[in-house]
């Protein structure tokens, strides 16, 4: 086997069922499998993949919701291919996509993983597809909105073209086409995480593991990243500021001082207590 393409499911029988025709839509000079975990939807999202799908994908369903890296670690566990794609739910791959980054995986065995451009539904890029590890000085200029052209203080790289094809240090978990050696040598993804921030921490990993990690940006798929709501879920922002507190004290809390590290703990809890204050605000849509 060639390539698996994992996907998590939870309660998106739409999004899935568009995110895995627009795979099965072209033909492939590679053997592929996909494998669609479902996160305990608790609705009928799974039964009815499984009738939509019949044999083309194999299924596995979670008793518990334990968060999208567990839940990608089950697929994980099973898949065959020399390569493996992590991909979202709420995605759309392009024609020649995979063909594209297949045959350049296939060429540059030193890459560990490789993503793609990746645009949101009104054709804006999703500026997660490209960008540096987080850290305290990048992560003041992104917070604070301040301009800069050095790739070191520039976390989102918005001044790296966005159709051309370099290394970088992090891409997104809506697209991540990774040799299946590189990630058995860095380690599947972290479930301390539930969601967001596993991406991050499985590039880092893979990094430290001596692989280079590719944006392609010649090739594109879209992201209906936000589509549902303005309005968050309060267990989202939480996660999303959890995740940072994972990710700094796992990868970055031993290399730094008590004050530091303190300064960046205080910090990520008042932006998490700010931003659950003002969601009470927002209104659905």
């Amino acid at each position: 086997m060639d390539l698996s393409v994992v996907i998590v499911n939870y309660q998106t029988f739409d999004l899935t069922k568009n995110t895995i025709n627009s795979i099965l839509e072209y033909d492939y000079p590679f053997s592929y499998e996909i494998i669609v975990v479902d996160n305990a939807s608790g609705d009928d999202s799974l039964s009815r993949l499984k009738d939509y799908f019949n044999d083309k994908v194999k299924f596995i369903a979670s008793a518990e919701n334990n968060g999208f890296a567990a839940g990608n670690n089950q697929a994980l566990d099973i898949a065959q291919g020399r390569y493996v794609l992590l991909l979202n739910s709420d995605t759309i791959v392009w024609e020649n996509t995979l063909e594209n980054i297949y045959y350049y995986m296939e060429k540059h065995d030193n890459v560990g993983a490789c993503g793609c451009r990746v645009l949101l539904e009104n054709g804006e890029l999703d500026k997660a597809c490209k960008r540096s590890f987080p850290n305290v000085k990048n992560s003041f200029f992104r917070l604070f909105h301040i301009p800069t052209n050095s790739k070191d203080d520039n976390y989102n790289l918005d001044n790296l073209p966005d159709d051309e094809i370099y290394e970088i240090d992090c891409l997104t978990g809506a697209f991540m086409f990774i040799r299946s050696k590189a990630l058995n040598e860095a380690g599947f993804l972290d479930e301390t995480f539930f969601m967001y921030g596993e991406d991050i921490d499985l590039c880092y990993r893979i990094k430290k593991s001596g692989w280079k990690i590719v944006y392609y940006g010649e090739s594109k798929i879209t992201h209906l990243k936000g589509a549902s709501s303005k309005k968050q879920k309060s267990k989202l922002i939480y996660e999303f500021y959890r995740a940072m507190y994972i990710y700094y004290k796992k990868n970055h809390a031993e290399e730094s001082s008590f004050i530091v590290n303190t300064v960046v703990y205080i910090g990520i809890a008042l932006l998490c207590a700010l931003k659950l204050f003002l969601n009470i605000f927002k209104k659905k849509v």
